[in-house]
């Protein structure tokens, strides 16, 4: 089987899950990808069926917490599409949604293009190719029903498990000026709070971001203006049903919240 065919072939599949909201066990062998580098390939088909222009990157297991929740030793990129965002205060639907957890997480839209080139981008070089922080909740999933033993190749394969996705308005305070790492923001959910902290994510939101451009970087892709990166989890994943609702308080960074049925 040609390799073109192979990645179109995986990518159709976990398309069909995703959009029917079914679970599969595994790709097929002929078709499962061996690699990093091929799960992210079978992940580029899977934007190419997207009517609109990409969204933005979710950044999956950054936290020590998100790598046990999914049995991997790392970070993962996956592809947010304009079709999976919801609007601040909106629904998520819980149909076929097996991880039924929410993450709260800063997420960064770039003000411009940071192309691949030899050499990596530090953390200061991204940060100033940023136009605004945002507040955000990710609802992610999986569509493989156990996604616990599915492997680091085929979850990148599955798009870094990124399922639906809520940004909050661009603050407005002088985040440049502040420490994310000793960020706090205060959870609500079923009447329970949680406090997240800043420093669950790789250590510090601006450095998952720099990761997530460097990770790009290394794919020959270019991290566009206008798209939005969320930098992954600030607090472990809280376990969400229907009927709940969730908002992420960041203080005066902002406020965002989604409901769930």
């Amino acid at each position: 089987m040609r390799a073109a065919d192979r990645l179109a072939g995986a990518s159709g599949i976990l398309n069909d899950h995703w959009t029917s909201g079914r679970k599969l066990a595994a790709l097929p062998p002929d078709l499962r990808p061996h690699d990093r580098a091929e799960g992210y390939a079978i992940q580029a088909e899977i934007e190419r069926q997207s009517r609109q222009p990409l969204f933005g990157w979710k950044i999956a297991a950054t936290s020590e917490a998100g790598q046990r929740h999914i049995n991997v030793a790392g970070p993962m990129a996956g592809r947010i599409l304009a079709e999976t965002v919801l609007p601040v205060g909106g629904t998520a639907s819980m149909a076929g949604n097996e991880m039924r957890v929410a993450e709260p997480e800063f997420a960064f839209r770039l003000g411009r293009d940071l192309p691949p080139r030899p050499t990596p981008y530090d953390v200061a070089e991204v940060l100033a190719a940023v136009d605004t922080l945002h507040p955000a909740i990710e609802i992610p999933d999986s569509r493989f029903a156990d996604f616990v033993s599915a492997g680091e190749a085929q979850l990148i394969a599955d798009n870094a498990c990124a399922h639906l996705f809520v940004l909050g308005a661009p603050t407005s305070a002088d985040w440049r000026g502040r420490d994310l790492v000793d960020e706090r923001p205060r959870i609500t959910l079923r009447s329970d709070t949680f406090t997240g902290h800043g420093r669950n994510v790789l250590g510090d939101p601006r450095i998952a971001l720099a990761w997530l451009v460097n990770e790009l970087r290394q794919l020959g892709i270019t991290a566009r203006a206008g798209q939005v990166v969320t930098t992954g989890t600030c607090h472990p994943p809280l376990p969400i049903g229907s009927g709940d609702v969730m908002e992420a308080d960041f203080g005066d960074l902002g406020r965002v919240s989604v409901r769930f049925e």
